[in-house]
């Protein structure tokens, strides 16, 4: 019997993930994602029982989705963020900083099967927040993005490299600040982090 291969969205979807260490313009399809939203202090207790809440739900899923024989790697964190006044997150307390956590899912998945692990996460007790899980789609089209490698404060010199290639291209970012995180922060040294940075264009 020939093995199923099991789906892997980095490498169906190759042109929106690889990017360089030099700020280029994408265009970013229709995708599917598992989110939750808060405010906070990124590291903080808040922002992690998010992360535990929207990993529970997508390791749930990808699992029921294996026993049906629809088996797929489960993608990167990735987070959205912005200030509620409209302006640069940064130049707020962080405390302040909203945010969307997100996981991305194949085109397959819909609202019923992730109530269903939604409801298995509650059922076993795993996250209290999993209910607060949603099944998102976005859509954000021609984007510049770049790989930072680096910490996560010193990403403001990759920023304004984004926006000086929008500038020249005659086009200007438009929230939210969108991170893919290739790198885990807990097992990977902050000079050695790999980060997506991406921002739609308009």
């Amino acid at each position: 019997m020939t093995k199923k291969t099991k789906l892997d969205l980095y490498k169906e979807f190759k042109s929106e993930y690889v990017t360089s260490k030099e700020p280029v313009l994408v265009v970013v399809g229709p995708a599917k994602y598992l989110s939750i939203t808060g405010q906070g202090t990124p590291g903080g207790e808040r922002f992690r029982s998010h992360i535990s809440a929207l990993y529970s739900v997508a390791f749930t899923l990808k699992m029921s989705e294996k026993l049906a024989g629809h088996d797929y790697k489960v993608c990167h964190l990735e987070g959205q963020w912005w200030a509620d006044d409209g302006s640069d997150f940064r130049t707020h307390q962080t405390r302040k900083w909203q945010w969307r956590l997100l996981i991305r899912v194949p085109e397959f998945i819909n609202q019923k099967q992730v109530d269903a692990a939604i409801q298995t996460v509650l059922t076993n007790a795993k996250s209290a927040l999993a209910g607060q899980v949603k099944l998102e789609e976005l859509t954000e089209g021609r984007c510049v993005q770049m790989l930072h490698v680096g910490p996560y404060a010193e990403e403001k010199a990759s920023v304004a490299r984004m926006h000086e290639l929008a500038e020249d291209n005659g086009v200007r970012l438009r929230g939210p600040h969108h991170e893919i995180y290739l790198s885990d922060p807990n097992r990977v040294p902050p000079q050695r982090l790999r980060t997506i940075l991406r921002y739609p264009v308009e």
